[in-house]
């Protein structure tokens, strides 16, 4: 038995299961256990890569629909599915709890984003793509700015925030006019159902928005569907640049990338160290370091050296981990996503041994009532920024992050911009002339003034640079990447003008 029951792909306005007996069984399914309780087995989910030509074929079917209503009408069916999330709010972040192991007010803070998220993209996001008239653009002509949806849209969603971050990329794409095809993690594929069982409850007409439950090859296979226009994608550098390598033939294709950071923190001599050491605990161990913009490298004065990481490290030991749901005290932390997220945590223990980076705080399996993948923070001190360092430079997804030692604040930003990403950035400081400075010369797309790397707001753009993304970033922006520009002229008389003013006419 298992706890969730997947019903399948969604397309043509229904859940189709993929047959597991007879003739047309597949071979391929997915299970997934509890990451918390590896006895509770959550679901198993049947891959039918024949599914992917019929979603397809339903996204082309409902984006012809889709595309002809008026804005109010897809406005109205954006507000019947955020009633019909908030009836299951409380399911959702359950379910999120389970699947990925994060605690469940942890949990419940993204499944309440999913709602919120409806009210920003109509009052927010939407403004940015309305059409515009440019009255005299040329003698008795008008110009006008037409903002016009791509079509068929596909969603590559992440573990991490399986609903929060690709519900703002489905929302945006719907309400600029296109259909989508929702291909979730397949570490999350009930939660990721449960969504679309709101847009099905919430009556969207056939077609608009679609399923389809999988692995990489089924990503690979829609990636490859010349009918699919937007490419929506949110992970790690490494199958950012697989989708790219799929699709930069096809220029009819926009590809919209949020990629993985290794973000710094700047904690200058005169920070409030209380507040910073508190926004820094959040930020370097929330959701288990599973965070795309978590804290990986802080960067901080050497006249605060000791006395800080002494402060930090003894609150990173009061950090209570245990099950997401079923605790016995609520936790901060949960479990890392899988056994191949802790093979590559433990990995990274090793690597900074071997670099000799120093160990304050060691990350370790851990063994908890349930058996599950519990691993420690963990904390390291790296005497100077070393560019050879496979350890610095990686990303780890996981509890950990390197104090690195400075005297002048340009040698702080130079070790905020030593990596290869360049996601988040935060700077502590009562000096705002050097936030100021942080802002002009660290490569970044988000940099932030005593407030942590995470936690970002919908209302603001959010995205990377390097090897963080590809200049489309979510959030408030993300519908920028839903449409394309029309320009039109209009002659306001259609009276001819004299013959005789065309130039080289023999008359």
């Amino acid at each position: 038995m298992t706890k969730y029951k997947i019903l399948g792909n969604y397309y043509n306005g229904n859940f189709n299961l993929p047959a597991t007996t007879g003739p047309l069984a597949v071979e391929n399914i997915i299970k997934r256990s509890c990451p918390a309780d590896l006895s509770l087995a959550l679901w198993e989910a049947p891959v039918d890569y024949r599914d992917v030509d019929r979603v397809v074929e339903s996204a082309i079917k409902g984006f012809k629909t889709w595309r002809k209503l008026s804005q109010q009408e897809r406005n109205d069916y954006l507000k019947k599915y955020q009633a019909e999330v908030k009836k299951r709010q409380e399911e959702i972040a359950i379910a999120i709890a389970y699947e990925t192991g994060k605690p469940l007010w942890d949990s419940k803070t993204e499944a309440a984003s999913v709602v919120a998220k409806v009210d920003v993209t109509i009052n927010d996001s939407l403004p940015r793509i309305s059409n515009k008239q440019i009255d005299a653009i040329l003698p008795k002509t008008n110009g006008h700015i037409v903002f016009k949806p791509l079509g068929p849209s596909l969603i590559i969603g992440p573990f991490n925030f399986p609903c929060h971050l690709a519900n703002g990329q489905i929302l945006s794409s719907l309400i600029a006019g296109n259909s989508i095809i929702f291909k979730p993690s397949e570490k999350t594929c009930y939660s990721a159902q449960l969504m679309i069982e709101c847009f099905h409850a919430a009556g969207f007409p056939e077609g608009v928005v679609n399923l389809i439950q999988g692995d990489g090859e089924v990503a690979r296979r829609l990636l490859k569907e010349k009918s699919v226009k937007g490419v929506f994608f949110t992970g790690s550098k490494e199958v950012g640049k697989k989708i790219l390598d799929i699709t930069h033939h096809d220029l009819s294709k926009l590809v919209s990338l949020e990629l993985g950071g290794k973000n710094t923190t700047i904690l200058h001599k005169d920070a409030n160290q209380d507040h910073a050491l508190q926004e820094l605990l959040k930020s370097c161990f929330l959701s288990s370091g599973q965070r795309c913009t978590s804290t990986s490298i802080v960067a901080i004065h050497r006249s605060i050296q000791d006395e800080f990481i002494a402060k930090f490290h003894e609150m990173a030991k009061k950090i209570i981990i245990d099950h997401p749901v079923e605790f016995s005290r609520e936790p901060f932390m949960g479990p890392l996503v899988d056994q191949g997220a802790v093979d590559a945590y433990l990995l990274f223990m090793g690597m900074a041994k071997r670099e000799g980076i120093q160990e304050i705080m060691r990350g370790k399996q851990l063994d908890k009532t349930k058996k599950g993948h519990y691993v420690s923070p963990s904390i390291h001190l790296a005497e100077r920024w070393n560019n050879d360092s496979m350890f610095l430079h990686s990303e780890i997804f996981g509890p950990n992050v390197t104090f690195i030692p400075y005297d002048t604040i340009e040698e702080a930003i130079s070790i905020a911009n030593a990596t290869e990403y360049g996601l988040a950035a935060a700077v502590f400081t009562k000096d705002q002339a050097i936030f100021k400075q942080c802002v002009e010369e660290i490569d970044s797309g988000l940099v932030n003034f005593n407030r942590s790397t995470v936690g970002a707001s919908a209302k603001l753009p959010f995205g990377g640079v390097k090897n963080s993304g590809n200049y489309h970033p979510a959030a408030l922006t993300t519908i920028d990447a839903c449409v394309y520009q029309m320009s039109c002229l209009e002659v306001l008389s259609d009276e001819p003008e004299d013959i005789k003013s065309i130039i080289g006419l023999d008359l």
